[in-house]
């Protein structure tokens, strides 16, 4: 059974006061894909529409090892020290046992987690695309609604997940380290396409010079890319997240990036398109799971899978039998004449 009203009014008072563990209650809430969860999930959020803050949002990516927990942990301590309220939404890759969070991410960002002014929340992806979590959306409207102001959104690592990240968050932001060597430059390519600011890590001790011609040849290869908004041209920062050096520099390129979005009214338009793009994405999710759960389906399904697998059946043929079956559209044969 879902819960009463009362107690969805209660919840929804103590996420706005910012209450911690009101907050962690929710997205646990929203997470969940229990049937009675998701009707509270919906409840929950559609009473707190009202009240979500306009905040920044920033995808944070880059590829294993460049050093995305030192960054957002020194960069959330940066900007908590300014007075801002910081939440950090970072997507675990699911454990195939378990389902739960691998990375640990409160243990990966220890100083960040013990800022009363900062909130750090793992949330397992579930295996959904490159590492994304489902419901990272709707968390990121609870943690608005809790009045949190900057709001990152940490992938796992390089793959499709920075797209659907990209179409989730206002800014998107590739942190790179000088010298990552040949066999990761066609990624970074495709993924600079997507990113706003170009952030070169480890500029310090033996490594600075390498991270400057790192930062001078990405400059060079942006200007050759066709910009995402007519409202930014993508820059590029040189930060020591080590060190805390540079993180200052990457601030004001996000200020500058709102000011330029919001005095072209670019933001509205890019949430909508995103709202937009969501509910597309909500569609298909749902869709999938109404397929996999109906009782139609499944009594073909096995038997389809083992049709395809042997050569026997077109996949294709068996994709639109199952569409079929949960429709209720297969045609029967006609009988003949008596």
């Amino acid at each position: 059974m879902g819960r009463k009203t009362a107690d969805i009014d209660a919840l929804v008072a103590a996420v706005l006061a910012g209450e911690r563990a009101a907050l962690a209650q929710a997205i646990t809430l929203v997470e969940s894909t229990r049937a009675d969860h998701r009707a509270d999930a919906e409840a929950l959020l559609a009473a707190l529409l009202p009240s979500f803050n306009p905040s920044i949002r920033i995808g944070i990516t880059g590829a294993p090892g460049v050093g995305k927990s030192t960054f957002i942990e020194a960069f959330g301590g940066y900007l908590t020290g300014q007075g801002r309220q910081v939440a950090v939404l970072a997507v675990d890759p699911s454990s195939a046992r378990s389902g739960g969070s691998i990375l640990g991410d409160k243990t990966r960002m220890a100083e960040l987690a013990r800022d009363p002014r900062a909130f750090i929340r793992p949330s397992p992806s579930g295996g959904n695309l490159g590492g994304v979590a489902r419901r990272t959306r709707e968390v990121t409207l609870l943690v608005e609604a809790a009045g949190f102001d900057v709001v990152i959104v940490e992938t796992v690592g390089v793959g499709q997940s920075e797209f659907a990240v990209a179409d989730m968050v206002d800014m998107f932001v590739l942190l790179l380290s000088p010298g990552g060597g040949d066999e990761l430059q066609g990624i970074k390519r495709g993924i600079m396409e997507l990113a706003d600011l170009v952030v070169v890590n480890k500029a310090d001790g033996d490594l600075l010079a390498q991270a400057r011609h790192a930062a001078a040849d990405y400059k060079s290869a942006l200007t050759l890319m066709r910009p995402r908004s007519p409202h930014w041209t993508p820059e590029v920062a040189l930060i020591s997240a080590l060190k805390r050096q540079g993180l200052d520099e990457v601030w004001d390129a996000v200020a500058r990036f709102r000011q330029a979005f919001d005095e072209g009214d670019g933001l509205a338009g890019r949430r909508a398109e995103q709202a937009r793009q969501w509910m597309w994405a909500e569609l298909e999710d749902s869709l999938r799971q109404a397929l996999r759960t109906d009782a139609k389906v499944a009594s073909l399904l096995d038997e389809l899978e083992g049709q395809v697998i042997a050569g026997q059946v077109m996949p294709t043929v068996a994709a639109q039998r199952l569409i079929e079956a949960f429709l209720g559209t297969r045609k029967r044969p006609r009988k003949g004449k008596s």
